[in-house]
């Protein structure tokens, strides 16, 4: 017989996290509402301890949060602040406007890391609907194993499990490979592009902050990103992980 204590106790744990769960985005909402409020009435700086706090401390917030932080920063003439608001804004929507703005703020007319094709939107839109594509993926795999189960004795051939196998791949690399790079604002000025991750290395570049590079991996006190086609090097400090 199973231990009624033991699930009683697994059972007890999974709606404690649930709740706490629950408890926690129900504070963020509130904070995000106070500070909005804030926004409206024009008490920028108050607002913007609020959305930091969101941001920093609890990692949560919205696209129309990060405009409204870029908004302040810009206020305040925070032009780097500003940019990296905007420049996180366009990781979720990337838009245009955005980059013709942080042209702006930057005062510069060529900026790396912002061009997306087809290909890039494709895997965006993929991403954005991670979740629903994986649960739907599960639910159809479920529904074959049931159909399988059923009609096993009809099922005597290998293609009838071949939706089965594909649901099964589809599902595991959804959850496992398909995820949206890391990526990350130049922050440094001046900063160098190398092409190896070391002082010795030849030099590709020497740009100014507002380039958007994507983060491929870490070594030491380098950042191995994306620059153009190309695969270079830049030092932490000059980098800002959006």
């Amino acid at each position: 017989m199973p231990n009624l204590n033991r699930i009683f106790l697994t059972k007890f744990i999974i709606f404690l996290f649930a709740f706490i769960q629950s408890f926690n985005c129900q504070a963020n909402i509130s904070k995000l509402q106070k500070a909005d409020s804030l926004f409206s009435t024009k008490n920028y700086q108050e607002a913007m301890l609020v959305y930091e706090e969101l941001l920093n401390n609890e990692e949560s917030f919205s696209p129309a949060m990060l405009l409204k932080m870029a908004f302040i920063s810009e206020g305040k003439g925070d032009y780097s602040s500003a940019s990296f608001f905007l420049a996180k804004y366009y990781d979720q929507n990337p838009n245009q406007r955005v980059i013709t703005k942080i042209k702006t703020l930057t005062e510069q007319v060529n900026l790396i890391g912002y061009d997306l094709d087809d290909s890039d939107r494709l895997f965006k839109f993929i991403t954005d609907f991670q979740t629903e594509l994986s649960s739907t993926f599960s639910f159809l795999l479920f529904l074959s194993l049931i159909l399988l189960f059923v009609f096993r004795t009809k099922a005597d051939k290998p293609r009838y499990y071949l939706p089965t196998a594909v649901l099964i791949i589809l599902v595991f690399v959804i959850n496992n490979f398909l995820s949206e790079p890391k990526t990350g604002i130049v922050t440094g000025s001046p900063t160098l592009i190398m092409d190896q991750p070391t002082a010795g290395g030849k030099l590709i570049e020497v740009v100014e902050p507002g380039h958007r590079v994507i983060i491929k991996s870490t070594k030491d006190v380098w950042y191995e990103v994306t620059w153009g086609e190309k695969v270079a090097y830049v030092k932490k400090d000059n980098i800002t992980r959006l």
